[in-house]
């Protein structure tokens, strides 16, 4: 199974000659849903939900995701709604769906619901929070860079979800001496826990097992 970055909170899953897309909001290039097969949102953020990319998707292909992405879809789009507990394989692939909301946020924007994936029983992309799934976690995708982290809260997530790898996601924000910081704590986790945690550069690719 092959990851590709592809721009602060967006990955591309290959596997078998299959294509599952997560998160491909406004920061990410449009090319990682070439030829997409199945595509996972988290929630309706526009970082995470970009509507004209997803209308550019085969009318086959499925878009899995929580109520507050399906509520406002454009007419076309071949929707299904998912929710903390439910189960389904599309493409090859086989996800778990664990958590309901957003991290807090402003105090005055409302918390929209955000649900978390697990891909293959290995790689774990909880969108906006900071989900701990009831299961064991070879991948996490971690948050680095949000209004609504801090970056010793992203430390004590790696130290509770304990996966044997770990890559930043939703980092776009940061200026090059931020993501500096971030690859500075994340290597000093990683030889901490004696794990392959770190930050992929847009574009890059790592094989998960």
């Amino acid at each position: 199974m092959k990851l590709t970055k592809y721009g602060h909170a967006c990955v591309r899953i290959e596997k078998d000659g299959k294509v599952l897309v997560i998160d491909p909001g406004t920061f990410s290039d449009a090319a990682a849903l070439d030829g997409a097969d199945a595509v996972l949102i988290t929630h309706n953020h526009f970082d995470h939900a970009d509507r004209d990319k997803l209308l550019t998707l085969s009318p086959e292909v499925t878009v899995w995701t929580c109520e507050g992405v399906a509520s406002g879809a454009a007419e076309g789009l071949r929707v299904q709604t998912v929710r903390h507990g439910d189960a389904f394989e599309d493409a090859g692939f086989s996800v778990k769906v664990f958590g309901e909301w957003h991290a807090a946020n402003h105090p005055d924007v409302p918390i929209v619901d955000n649900v978390g994936f697990l891909v293959d029983e290995e790689l774990f992309y909880p969108g906006d929070a900071f989900t701990v799934p009831p299961a064991e976690v070879g991948t996490l995708l971690v948050p680095t860079g949000a209004p609504w982290l801090k970056l010793s809260e992203v430390i004590e997530y790696l130290r509770t979800v304990k996966p044997a790898r770990a890559y930043s996601t939703h980092d776009a924000l940061y200026s090059e001496a931020g993501l500096g910081l971030v690859d500075n704590w994340l290597k000093m986790e990683a030889d901490k826990q004696g794990a392959d945690i770190r930050r992929l550069a847009v574009g890059d690719s790592v094989t998960l097992s």
